[in-house]
C-alpha cells in the first residue's frame, strides 16, 4: 500500500532541493519548467516559502534559498553529532587516530560536525568543530565524490609532505544526508584500520536511519 504524502509539500521541498543544486537562482519560469508544473502552482510556493524565510527573491526576479535554512541547519547537527560520538569514539580508541564525521557545505566544501579524539597517540591532529575545506582537498572530500557515483569504497590520501599526515574516509549512505567518516593517521592505515573505519561508518549510517 503507497503511503500518502502531500503534493503541495513535496512540491516545495522539491522546488528546494533544486534551488539549492543550481545555486545561482532560477526564475519562477524556469522552475516551472523544471520542474513539469504551471507557473501560477510555482508562484504559490515562491510566496509561501519566502514567508518561512525558507526562499528568498533577488532584484532580477531569481529565487534563492533562504536564510531560514541556516536556522534549521543549525538544529540537525546536534542530533548528527549525538549519533556519531560513540562510533567515532570507538574507531578513535581502536585505532589511536583522530576521528570526524563532516557534512556538505553548499556544492563542493565539508564542514566538521563531531570530533573524537583517541586516549592514547602519538601525534594528536588537531580538527575543530566547524573547520572547512573543500571536496578536492581531503580523503574526506574525495569519499563524497566517490559516494555520488554511487561508489561507497574507502578512500586513503598519503601524506602530503613532511608534517603532515595521511587520512581516510568512507562517505555514509543515508536519505537526505551527505557525511563521512575521516580519520588522520601517522602512516598510511592498514586493512584492519580501513575495517574499522568502514564498521564506524556503517554504525552511524544505523543510528541515523
Amino acid at each position: 500500500m503507497t503511503a500518502e504524502t502531500s503534493q503541495t509539500l513535496d512540491r516545495g521541498l522539491t522546488l528546494l532541493t533544486l534551488l539549492a543544486d543550481t545555486g545561482e537562482g532560477m526564475r519562477v519560469s524556469e522552475i516551472a519548467a523544471e520542474l513539469g508544473i504551471g507557473r501560477t502552482v510555482v508562484y504559490r510556493l515562491v510566496v509561501t516559502l519566502e514567508k518561512h524565510a525558507l526562499l528568498r527573491r533577488a532584484a532580477d526576479g531569481k529565487c534563492h534559498v533562504g536564510l531560514g535554512l541556516i536556522g534549521l541547519a543549525r538544529q540537525v547537527q546536534p542530533l548528527l553529532r549525538e549519533a556519531a560520538l560513540p562510533p567515532l569514539r570507538r574507531l578513535a580508541d581502536t585505532t589511536t587516530a583522530t576521528a570526524h564525521l563532516a557534512i556538505t557545505d553548499g556544492a563542493d566544501g565539508l564542514v566538521v560536525v563531531a570530533v573524537a579524539e583517541p586516549p592514547r597517540a602519538e601525534v594528536f591532529v588537531g580538527v575543530r568543530v566547524g573547520s572547512r575545506s573543500g571536496l578536492e582537498d581531503s580523503a574526506a572530500g574525495q569519499a563524497v565524490l566517490l559516494s555520488r557515483r554511487g561508489d561507497s569504497r574507502p578512500v586513503v590520501a598519503p601524506a602530503r609532505g613532511p608534517g603532515s599526515v595521511a587520512s581516510a574516509a568512507a562517505a555514509l549512505s543515508v536519505p537526505g544526508i551527505e557525511a563521512v567518516v575521516g580519520l588522520y593517521v601517522l602512516q598510511p592505515p592498514d586493512e584492519a584500520t580501513l575495517t574499522e573505519l568502514v564498521s564506524a561508518r556503517d554504525s552511524i549510517a544505523s543510528r541515523l536511519r
